[in-house]
């Protein structure tokens, strides 16, 4: 029996690849038996700040909830580390459309922000200092620690979105669900949950966002989320935001959209502004789709 040679070494075992951070796998989603999002298919990796785009009526909205098991699903499945979703929810934060939330509700910024601990508390157990201190350094972050004490219904729409961001940071997360957070914000308040997004990524989370601006998408997010009812496309924004895709997804209403856009920013510089083509003039009819 020959002995083995001391010079000869066994190569180390391959080290099993991470799972992504979110996986989605032939996700359908009905209304009263109707598909409206079907067969979808994703796979996010940890640390990417990643926007969900498409037309009105695509299903944006719903992959969100769906993924948060909010909306029930009518086939597929969702993980996230690589185990159900159900059992990773505490490293899952949401933050819905302002316009889902009672902003009349008898609370303030700080009892809102709290309400992002609560997972992480025993039953038997309230809410202590070290709680507290998380929830004042979220609101921190967003520019919101001189509003703690503020009821919600006396704060700007930007205030309360930046307060529904500092609850979501509170649960100290891994991956970040946002439906549109820009919608009805200022240029300051959107300036300024972009860094907090960057933030986010820089520290290794994940981040999904569902986003209705095409003019800001292709230079917000690392990868992109093509979506009308099914997966147009998904991929870094470099590859898959380009004209042919883009069309695929929009359908006609992309040109209303660039005619749109060309019109503002010749009204920018100062330039008389055409007629789009078809129309006589601007009118409401020239206006972009909701969503869009």
């Amino acid at each position: 029996m020959t002995a083995t040679s001391a010079s000869q070494t066994i190569p180390p075992a391959p080290l099993a690849a991470a799972p992504p951070a979110l996986e989605v796998h032939d996700l359908t989603v009905s209304y009263q038996s109707k598909p409206v999002l079907w067969n979808v298919d994703l796979a996010i990796p940890a640390g990417k700040l990643v926007g969900i785009i498409g037309p009105n009526g695509a299903g944006k909205s719903t992959l969100i909830k769906a993924i948060m098991g909010v909306l029930p699903i009518s086939s597929g499945w969702v993980q996230v580390f690589g185990q159900p979703v159900e059992r990773q929810r505490r490293r899952i934060a949401y933050v819905p459309q302002r316009e889902s939330v009672d902003w009349t509700f008898p609370v303030t910024a700080m009892d809102v922000v709290l309400m992002g601990r609560y997972g992480m508390i025993p039953w038997y157990r309230r809410i202590g200092r070290a709680d507290r201190a998380k929830a004042m350094e979220a609101l921190g972050k967003v520019g919101m620690g001189a509003y703690a004490t503020r009821q919600i219904s006396n704060l700007s729409g930007g205030q309360q979105q930046r307060v529904f961001l500092a609850r979501a940071l509170a649960q100290e997360s891994d991956v970040y669900l946002m439906d549109e957070p820009f919608a009805g914000v200022d240029a300051a308040t959107e300036s300024a949950i972009v860094k907090l997004l960057q933030d986010l990524r820089e520290a290794g989370k994940t981040v999904i966002v569902v986003n209705h601006d095409l003019q800001t998408a292709e230079h917000y997010f690392d990868m992109l989320i093509l979506l009308n009812m099914r997966l147009v496309a998904f991929g870094p924004t470099e590859q898959v935001f380009t004209p042919a895709l883009l069309q695929k997804t929009y359908g006609g209403r992309l040109t209303i959209l660039a005619d749109v856009a060309d019109a503002v920013a010749q009204a920018e510089r100062g330039l008389s502004v055409p007629a789009p083509s078809g129309r006589s003039g601007m009118d409401t009819g020239t206006q972009p789709p909701a969503g869009l």
